[in-house]
């Protein structure tokens, strides 16, 4: 019986810490197995994890992952599965441990895990899966949140509630903090009065945006650690020139197109008229729509849903002829606006089978092709696609990659993924600090900013400095633009002092998770020779701030008469 389960989750400046306490009792009168489990978002890191069984601490020691495993052999007989977290859906994976505890006895369970919230859309979005699968006498989510720049609006929104639980639910909000306390009672907790079953079962989400009002951005310092946001807002958007490439081999048939096609027809309703753009479909033949781009006319657009609403699904998979065509309708196209992005969006379900086959040579002449012109971003459908392929050819072409998976909201997930694309504002984003000043600068060059989302670039003032100077160029589509900021290292400082609920050095962990995000995804486009590395440093940054990275593991111990030792890998999207 869980009596007692308590989601704290404080979150300082977009950076999120929870820890997730659950306490069992078993009420019969012969040991029992009980079982932790909780889904965290995909983009967090576990940070500590530790059971207590009557007083007794076993705690999870975060290892390199070849050692851990080692240790794992050796105390493991050959054979026995032993992942601890494995991915359940698009946004989640699941921590799920089960140790045997005696009658009568008392276990604690407590998890810890962090993440950066990215801003998409205009929002950042806190997610919180809840479900504890019985009726539970203490329940309890706190959220805490403090923006030194100030909250712009706060909502929560969730997939179980009813009146009765909405009563459970309070929020108190000032300029820069908030306070959401989620506390069902038992009785609030049923389906209904006769039955023991919980309505408690989905997603509790909270979102919510900040002020801005420096156009430097803002930046935030913490025990000598800096993080610059940066999200300029009401620019004018960059015309769009852009080519869809979609697959129509015979794995697509059925749902999987139907389901394209919903989301193609919504997204050429979404084209600006001055933006240009084309279809290319393909199976083993390539077919253009059109030999150049064309522009967004109601005319043209109507033409081409026409079109769509005919595609048809058979054949085989030739992504590489089909990229080449569409790189080549790129280059030759004439009378584009001068200031504008040009982007291939391409959405497979399979590997490919025909024309090119040998994904190494498909993405080294795709890169030649692109040669930093344009940006590819790759949509993989299902689990049939080869997402490393996918990942490699988006990461290394300016572009992002994103699995979008088979179920009822597949259409939606796919319109989700081009309106964060669709409205570049920047390109060619430099964000430049003193250069004897800074260590360890994460990324501060970026190719596109979409509205909506967020540059986030953080790093260790190295020496006595008073004043930390910006200075951001980028291009907008009317002019070349420099802005400068400058930030009060000690004013800044004083901010997060007298916060009572913050933990001290969280710029410190938000920088070192920033950066093992970007090695990690450096590693992934990287010539083999530097990927080592790489590795080298993103593992000794996990190690030195215990994250559970796809280079680490923990390693989970348990009482002495049962199976030992279990491991907690991080399973990432490429498998």
């Amino acid at each position: 019986e869980i009596y007692s389960l308590h989601v704290d989750c404080k979150v300082t400046s977009r950076f999120a810490h929870t820890v997730i306490t659950s306490r069992i009792v078993n009420r019969a009168n012969e040991s029992r197995e009980v079982t932790f489990e909780v889904e965290l978002p995909k983009t967090a890191f576990i940070t500590n994890f530790s059971m207590s069984i009557d007083g007794e601490v076993y705690p999870g020691i975060i290892k390199e992952k070849a050692a851990a495993q080692n240790e794992y052999d050796t105390a493991v007989l050959q054979g026995q599965s032993a992942g601890l977290v494995k991915i359940t859906d698009r946004k989640l994976e699941q921590f799920h441990v089960s140790v045997s505890i005696a009658a009568a006895s008392k276990v604690t369970f407590e998890l810890t895990y962090e993440e950066l919230l990215k801003r998409q859309l205009g929002k950042y979005e806190l997610l919180i899966k809840v479900w504890p699968k019985q009726l539970v006498k203490h329940f309890q989510i706190d959220v805490h949140i403090f923006e030194p720049q100030g909250i712009r609006f706060l909502e929560t929104d969730s997939t179980f509630m009813t009146n009765e639980l909405t009563e459970a639910l309070t929020k108190v909000q000032n300029e820069t903090k908030a306070h959401i306390l989620f506390k069902p009672t038992e009785d609030q907790q049923k389906k209904n009065s006769e039955l023991d079953e919980t309505l408690l079962n989905g997603d509790f989400v909270v979102r919510y945006d900040v002020k801005r009002e420096a156009s430097a951005g803002d930046i935030q310092i913490v025990n000598g650690y800096f993080v610059h946001y940066f999200a300029p807002q009401e620019m004018p958007v960059f015309p769009k020139n852009v080519i869809f490439v979609i697959d129509r081999s015979g794995s697509m048939a059925g749902r999987k197109i139907e389901q394209t096609m919903d989301a193609l027809l919504k997204i050429l309703q979404d084209l600006r008229p001055v933006d240009h753009f084309n279809l290319i479909t393909f199976n083993n033949k390539v077919v253009e729509w059109k030999s150049s781009l064309l522009p967004a006319t109601e005319e043209n657009v109507a033409s081409a849903a026409a079109l769509v609403q005919t595609l048809t699904a058979r054949g085989g998979t030739d992504i590489s002829g089909a990229l080449l065509a569409a790189l080549g309708v790129l280059e030759k196209a004439e009378g584009l606006p001068e200031r504008s992005v040009s982007m291939i969006v391409l959405l497979t379900d399979g590997q490919p089978t025909s024309g090119e086959r040998n994904v190494e040579v498909i993405q080294e002449n795709v890169q030649k092709a692109i040669n930093g012109k344009y940006a590819l971003f790759c949509l993989g459908f299902g689990f049939d696609v080869s997402y490393k392929f996918l990942e490699k050819m988006a990461l290394s072409n300016g572009g992002i990659a994103r699995r979008i998976y088979e179920n009822a909201d597949a259409a939606l997930q796919l319109q989700g993924f081009y309106q964060e694309v669709a409205t570049p504002i920047l390109m060619q984003i430099e964000m430049q600090y003193p250069e004897n000043s800074i260590e360890g600068l994460t990324n501060n060059n970026f190719k596109l900013f979409f509205e909506g989302s967020e540059i986030i670039v953080s790093g260790k003032i190295s020496n006595e400095l008073d004043l930390l100077p910006v200075e951001i160029k980028a291009q907008s589509h009317t002019s070349d633009l420099t802005l400068n900021g400058e930030a009060n290292v000690r004013e800044k400082e004083q901010v997060f002092q007298n916060q009572r609920y913050i933990f001290g050095n969280f710029i410190e962990r938000l920088w070192a998770y920033l950066t093992i995000q970007q090695l990690l995804e450096k590693v992934i486009s990287a010539q083999e020779e530097d990927q080592k590395a790489l590795e080298a440093q993103a593992l000794d940054l996990s190690l030195r701030y215990s994250f559970v990275t796809p280079l680490t593991s923990m390693v989970v111990t348990k009482p002495s008469d049962q199976q030992q030792k279990e491991l907690a890998n991080k399973p990432t999207e490429a498998g």
